[in-house]
């Protein structure tokens, strides 16, 4: 990934600062739609759903003042599917280099049109998910022609120089020994990938999470290659200390502590506030520190490691070494 200029680089740990000392959330993400595409084996949201009670893209400015984070997701779903989607990272973004936007999306709808638009609205991160380095991922997220369609308008939007374009796997039993092949995809297509790891609390299934010796062997084996490859590159996102969590995670068949709902926090499409995409527990925007003394402090799930957890649970310096410094292009 490219280098932030120095100045959003500043303004960035200066409000995560502010925010983890005032106890509001570093980041936020946005489910702007329950409507998706895909079916995705290892998914809750899939297919169309009601969209009537969505948010407006105005709407957003009222949580931006309240909440203030330092970093947004716009997820879903997949949001893609809103028409507005370019008003809605406009109005979040609000014309302000803070906070850093990062799209998550099955790129499905993805077209070169969009991509520009939603970069000239604030979009700083386009996270693409990215199961298996070839057709097997249609038959995971249930969707023909997705690869196919990724294999071409990614490398052709990388081509543009922007260098803002990351891949994310998802680990799970069913593509543990393809993690290194899925950076190879990365590296081939001109992107970036960031791995995390498979919660079987979403769909109440254990059949993906990595627990048998043999999984355990493979995960230690394919983390073990993608470690030896960062050394001085900055296309793999994860820093090696996450790398090794995400093995403990599954090693440990959990990991305990999460500040769901203090550090991060979720937005659902109508506006009520969750700890977490996995914990449905709904609060008014005007009742997120209850949510903070009623949820985090009793929390005692571990029964996930996702991107946003793993980059949140770790003390303020190594938070600031290990993420803020990415911003600066820093490898850890």
């Amino acid at each position: 990934m490219k280098r932030l200029p120095l100045a959003t680089s500043l303004q960035i740990i200066a409000r995560g600062t502010a925010n983890w000392v005032t106890r509001r959330p570093i980041v936020v993400s946005f489910e702007v739609t329950d409507s998706c595409t895909c079916w995705c084996r290892h998914c809750d949201h899939g297919g169309p759903r009601d969209q009537s009670k969505d948010l407006q893209p105005a709407d957003y400015r009222r949580y931006m003042a309240a909440l203030k984070p330092c970093v947004v997701q716009l997820s879903g779903g997949e949001p893609l599917l809103r028409p507005d989607i370019v008003e809605v990272a406009r109005s979040i973004k609000g014309g302000r280099r803070v906070p850093y936007l990062i799209l998550v999306s099955n790129w499905s709808e993805m077209t070169e049109e969009k991509y520009l638009a939603l970069r000239e609205a604030g979009v700083n991160q386009f996270s693409v998910s990215l199961d298996f380095p070839d057709e097997r991922h249609d038959d995971f997220r249930q969707l023909d022609g997705l690869y196919r369609h990724l294999e071409t308008i990614i490398p052709r939007l990388a081509r543009l120089g922007h260098d803002d374009i990351v891949l994310n796997t998802c680990i799970t039993s069913w593509n543990v020994d393809q993690v290194n092949r899925a950076a190879d995809k990365a590296r081939e297509w001109g992107v970036n990938i960031s791995f995390s790891a498979y919660s079987p609390r979403r769909i109440n299934d254990r059949r993906y999470f990595i627990e048998t010796p043999r999984q355990l062997e493979v995960l230690r084996r394919e983390l073990d290659g993608i470690k030896r490859r960062m050394n001085g590159t900055h296309w793999i996102a994860n820093s090696c200390t996450t790398l090794d969590a995400t093995r403990q995670y599954f090693e440990n068949g959990g990991m305990p502590n999460c500040k769901s709902g203090l550090r991060f926090l979720v937005v659902t499409s109508d506006g009520a506030l969750q700890p977490c995409s996995m914990q449905f527990q709904r609060y008014a925007l005007e009742d997120r520190a209850r949510m903070a003394r009623e949820f985090t402090a009793t929390n005692t799930c571990d029964q996930c490691y996702v991107s946003i957890r793993s980059y949140l649970d770790k003390p303020f310096l190594q938070l600031l070494r290990e993420n803020v410094g990415a911003f600066l292009g820093v490898r850890s």
